[in-house]
C-alpha cells in the first residue's frame, strides 16, 4: 500500500452517512483530496424501488464525475452498492468502490455464533446480502432488521438536534426481540450513516456487543486502488455536490461544514 498516495476521491452517499466513509478515506491517507456528493434530491434510498435506483445511479454518478473530475468514485451507500454498483461501473470510465455490509469480519468476530445485521430495509431484502451470508456466515445465524428511522435519527444527531435515547432503544428492538436476539454478540452497522450515531446504538443496546462497519476497509481499498491509478487531477479537495437545491438543504450543508466541506454547490440532474 503507497503511504502517501495522490489523487482525489469523490465519495457518494444519498445523504450524509458516506461523510463516516470519507472521514475514514481521510485518516488513512491525509494527502489525499476528498470531495463529497449527496444525491439529496432522490434521499433516502434505502426506501426507493430497485428499478427507480437502477435507473438513477448511473446517471448521477456520471453527473456528478462530471464536474468533480475525481480519480476514485466511492459509493459510500450499502443500499447503492447492493444493488447497482456494476451499472455504476459501466457508466464511468474510473475505477468505483462499493460499499458492503461487513457480513465477513462480524464472522471472524462472533463467539456465539450470532450476528446482527441493521441497516436499511432495501440492503435488507437485496439478493447481494443474502450472498454475502451464504459466502461468510453460512454456518452461523444472521438475524436482519431494515430501519429508515434510524437514517433520520443519525442524520438529526449529526446536525446537533438531540434524540432521546429511548428511540435508539426502540428502533433496535425488533432486531433483538427476534429468535436467538439475545444470542447476538456482533451487530453489523450495514448503512453508512449508522457509525454518525454509534455511541448512541451501544448505550441503547440490550446487552453488549461488539459493533462493525466497512469504513475502515473501504479506505484501505480507496488507497490500493489510487496505488494503481494515475492521477490526472491536481485540485484541491474539501467540495461538496449536491442533487438539489441548497436553499432546502441546511441540515446537509451544516453536517459537511462540521466535517470540514465548505464549498457546496447543486449539480442538476
Amino acid at each position: 500500500m503507497v503511504a502517501n498516495p495522490n489523487g482525489k476521491v469523490l465519495v457518494f452517499d444519498s445523504g450524509m452517512g458516506g461523510l463516516t466513509v470519507a472521514r475514514e478515506i481521510q485518516a488513512l491517507a491525509p494527502t489525499l483530496a476528498v470531495d463529497y456528493a449527496a444525491d439529496s434530491g432522490f434521499f433516502p434510498y434505502g426506501d426507493k424501488s430497485d428499478e427507480a435506483l437502477r435507473a438513477r445511479l448511473p446517471v448521477v454518478a456520471k453527473a456528478l464525475c462530471q464536474v468533480a473530475r475525481p480519480d476514485v468514485f466511492v459509493i459510500a451507500c450499502n443500499t447503492a452498492s447492493t444493488l447497482a454498483l456494476e451499472e455504476v461501473r459501466a457508466a464511468l470510465d474510473i475505477p468505483v468502490i462499493g460499499t458492503v455490509p461487513a457480513i465477513k469480519p462480524a464472522a471472524q468476530l462472533t463467539r456465539t455464533g450470532t450476528i446482527g445485521l441493521l441497516a436499511t430495509p432495501g440492503t435488507v431484502r437485496r439478493a447481494y446480502t443474502a450472498q454475502l451470508i451464504k459466502d461468510f456466515a453460512s454456518d452461523l445465524r444472521v438475524i436482519l432488521h431494515g430501519s429508515i428511522a434510524l437514517v433520520r435519527m443519525a442524520e438529526q444527531v449529526a446536525a446537533g438536534r438531540p434524540v432521546p435515547l429511548e428511540a435508539f432503544r426502540t428502533v433496535q428492538a425488533p432486531l433483538f426481540e427476534q429468535e436467538g436476539g439475545s444470542e447476538i454478540d456482533t451487530l453489523v452497522l450495514a448503512c453508512t450513516h449508522f457509525p454518525l450515531v454509534r455511541g448512541e446504538l451501544a448505550a441503547s443496546v440490550p446487552h453488549a456487543v461488539n459493533m462493525v462497519d466497512s469504513g475502515e476497509a473501504i479506505a484501505r481499498q480507496t488507497v490500493r486502488v489510487l496505488s494503481h491509478t494515475e492521477s490526472t487531477s491536481h485540485e484541491l479537495g474539501g467540495h461538496v455536490w449536491l442533487t438539489s437545491p441548497l436553499n432546502g438543504q441546511s441540515r446537509l450543508i451544516e453536517v459537511c461544514r462540521r466535517f470540514g466541506y465548505l464549498g457546496i454547490d447543486q449539480v442538476a440532474i
